[in-house]
Parts: structure tokens; sequence; C-alpha cells
């Protein structure tokens, strides 16, 4: 009779530990270190750009890539435009005024509440 050996065996792969996305579409946020503020109108639950615009952002800023990343139609002082900005870079914005950004009102109905309600045909 042949004696068993124990084989090892390989560790079972670790899965990446799943981000919890802190705002939802239709709240409005503004950057922690930028002065600008915005209405989320996408959520990719990690980072969905490409690897040039990440590459982009200075080494010492660059956030991590598995967190939530948010696409917000923004705004500052000077111009209105859609901005990327990961979870770790946005607070809640209490200011209770709403976003003047001239695509608010294709993707949504109305503010109230300090938030906008998204349009039934984009919703999914």
């Amino acid at each position: 009779m042949v004696p068993r050996v124990a084989l090892p065996t390989a560790a079972a792969p670790v899965a990446p530990a799943v981000s919890h996305a802190d705002f939802a579409i239709g709240d409005i946020v503004r950057h922690r270190m930028l002065d600008f503020r915005g209405v989320i109108f996408d959520i990719d639950p990690v980072f969905a750009n490409s690897q040039e615009w990440y590459d982009a952002i200075p080494e010492d800023l660059r956030p991590r890539k598995d967190q939530p990343f948010y696409h917000l139609l923004a705004e500052n002082a000077e111009a209105s435009y859609i901005a990327y900005v990961s979870q770790q870079n946005l607070l809640a914005d209490d200011s209770d005024e709403p976003v003047e950004h001239p695509a608010i009102s294709g993707l949504f109905t109305g503010f109230s509440d300090g938030r906008y309600e998204l349009r039934r045909e984009h919703r999914h």
C-alpha cells in the first residue's frame, strides 16, 4: 500500500472588496479639495476612465481605482462642465442651492429637498 501524501493546495483567490456608493444619482456634491460642485448623473462602481486620464492626475493626488467614481454635471464660478470624481474626493453639498448646469433639464425633472429627480426615461 502506498502512503498518501498531502499535497500543498493553492490559496483561494481573494476577491476584491466591494465598494459601497455613498452618493446616489440626483445628489448634489462638492469636491473636497477643488472649488466646484455638481449633481451626480451616473456612477461607476470602480474606476472606468482611460489610463491616460488617470496618469494626468499628479501622483500624490491620484485616488485609488477600487472605489466608486461619479459622473457630475459640474459648475464653478466660471463654467459648467462634466467631471469624473472619486468617492474619496466628494462631500455632500448642504447648501440646498440648485446646480445651474445647462444639461440638468435633459436628465432631471425637478429639484426638491436638496436633490434632483431623474427623468423616468433615464431610469433602468
